[in-house]
């Protein structure tokens, strides 16, 4: 059963895990399960995707439950008043927040160049007694990521660019960090989760947040890094 965040007559918002397709791909064709089929199986009814999320990636997955509906919240992307809130985890110690703004070449037709733009802030850091290649410690960034504009594998190949690679990207990482993350940490995953998104309702007009939970690998990490009150606050009063 997939998790479901938000539902009302209008939309529902799922936590999407990782390794989910959103829907079918002619990219991963061989794939049968995805999130639009299993979403529409278990709620019995048609569901329409708004946007999308990396298969690797997880975190909140909108869907509108009419054509109408999803055109709308489309035209709040296309307009770009929607907020996305990723939490990452990366290499190496970014600045305290950046804009990235350089074009992306469109992965399916790479002579055209597409405008990308993606803030980050760093929310805290650790640097481990871990050897990796020549360095005898290795160091990390927990950042907040909201892209301004949504191409395919913005985040991840903008993070590349700036030699902030996100762990466990197997296509635009660096697999030397992803391997001490596996051997130490046994996390294969990519430690990049949409964990909040902003919006307008379309129907209502009032705002809608909704938020997605890390996954329990995700937050067993941030756990062991000392990163909890960085993401969740302080408790105490």
């Amino acid at each position: 059963m997939l998790e479901i965040l938000y539902q009302d007559e209008y939309l529902v918002a799922i936590n999407k895990p990782a390794g989910l397709l959103v829907h079918k791909s002619r990219i991963a064709a061989e794939e049968k399960l995805n999130a639009m089929h299993q979403l529409r199986d278990q709620l019995g009814q048609w569901v329409y995707p708004i946007h999308r999320l990396d298969r690797p990636t997880s975190g909140v997955l909108l869907f509108a439950l009419d054509k109408e509906t999803a055109t709308e919240v489309q035209e709040q992307f296309s307009r770009h008043t929607i907020k996305k809130h990723y939490l990452a985890v990366v290499r190496g110690v970014t600045p305290i927040e950046a804009i990235i703004d350089v074009p992306l070449e469109k992965e399916l037709d790479q002579d055209t160049m597409q405008e990308a733009e993606t803030y980050y802030k760093r929310l805290a850091t650790v640097e481990l007694d871990i050897a990796v290649s020549r360095y005898p410690t290795s160091r990390y960034s927990l950042i907040e990521v909201v892209p301004k504009t949504g191409r395919m594998h913005q985040i991840r190949r903008h993070m590349a660019k700036s030699r902030h690679y996100i762990i466990g990207d197997t296509k635009h990482g660096d697999n030397k960090h992803n391997k001490m993350f596996r051997e130490n940490f046994e996390i294969d995953n990519l430690l990049l989760h949409a964990y909040f998104i902003e919006m307008t309702h379309p129907k209502s007009g009032e705002p809608l947040a909704i938020s997605a939970p890390l996954p329990e690998y995700f937050d067993d990490l941030v756990a062991e890094f000392g990163w909890t009150e960085a993401i969740y606050g302080s408790d105490e009063a």
